[in-house]
């Protein structure tokens, strides 16, 4: 049971939730029990079985992201993350509504294609790089947006595909970090991650060219007409601050000894950055009620 427990990684979706408070601080009046209900679906049901089942595959005995020490796995832990995603989705169609129970669906098919050795898109660095990156991000994004809004799926203007592709480029930019440590597992395995074909030095200014990329756009996503700093945008850099330092440090410990890429640091360098996407959402959740 312990072992259960700690594959479906419940804390892992903290990680997660930006691009759901994202895309409630950008809704106009939200219905708040779709709010609740797709809240509780997707953070504790789909991301904990969709951790659960990708533990199941790779069988890791080193860290992983959110373990340092990964207990043993056996086929109780297959069952448990179908278990999930099966009362994920009749959740979604029972307590939300037709589109959201159909993106559910999708989502956790991707999920199994990352993981399940017969797809596996962890072997394709660009593929699963790009794959990971939309579908946790914009796709999740628009999925809760639409469905908190009642716009019905029918509304593709730019005020919404905007903002849910920023989500994607955030993850663009940290998703190989979270892979930075774990090089020597994943080439055992022969999943050709792209940090992996990037190395340490390339993860780090992969991952700073691809941030500084998403901070242009939330930049003018949040431009002002009437100042060069929009209030939001200063605020965005400020909650995101003690990430931005930490990463800068760690890089130059990194530059000068390798044994620094480590899972510590990686967990460190998530935590602030969740942290601080958190932290600035709920700021404008705040702000806008």
């Amino acid at each position: 049971m312990k072992a259960l427990i700690q594959h479906l990684r419940f804390p892992f979706s903290f990680f997660l939730m930006p691009v759901y408070l994202f895309a409630y601080s950008q809704v106009n009046n939200p219905n708040i029990k779709l709010a609740i209900w797709s809240f509780l679906i997707l953070h504790f049901l789909v991301y904990p079985a969709s951790n659960a089942y990708n533990s199941y595959f790779d069988k890791d005995e080193g860290p992983i992201g959110g373990i340092e020490k990964p207990l043993p796995v056996d086929i109780n832990l297959y069952y448990l993350a179908n278990s999930f995603d099966f009362l994920a989705v009749i959740l979604s169609f029972i307590c939300c509504n037709l589109q959201f129970g159909l993106a559910v669906i999708l989502y956790i098919l991707v999920s199994k294609a990352y993981s399940h050795p017969a797809i596996r898109l962890k072997k394709y660095p660009i593929i699963s790089w790009l794959v990971v990156g939309f579908f946790q991000g914009a796709f999740i994004y628009y999925t809760v947006f639409e469905l908190i809004s009642g716009n019905n799926y029918q509304n593709y203007n730019f005020e919404i595909i905007f903002p849910a592709l920023l989500t994607s480029l955030n993850l663009w930019a940290f998703y190989p970090i979270t892979q930075i440590y774990q090089h020597d597992e994943d080439a055992k395995r022969g999943d050709h991650t792209l940090s992996l074909k990037l190395g340490i030095r390339g993860t780090f200014l992969f991952t700073s060219i691809f941030f500084l990329i998403s901070t242009f756009g939330f930049y003018f996503y949040f431009k002002s007409s009437t100042q060069l700093f929009s209030t939001e945008f200063l605020l965005y850099i400020l909650c995101l601050s003690p990430g931005l330092f930490f990463f800068n440090y760690w890089v130059l410990k990194s530059w000068k000894n390798s044994i620094n890429v480590n899972f510590k640091y990686t967990m460190i360098m998530n935590l602030l950055g969740s942290i601080g996407l958190n932290v600035f959402f709920f700021v404008l959740i705040y702000l806008k009620n």
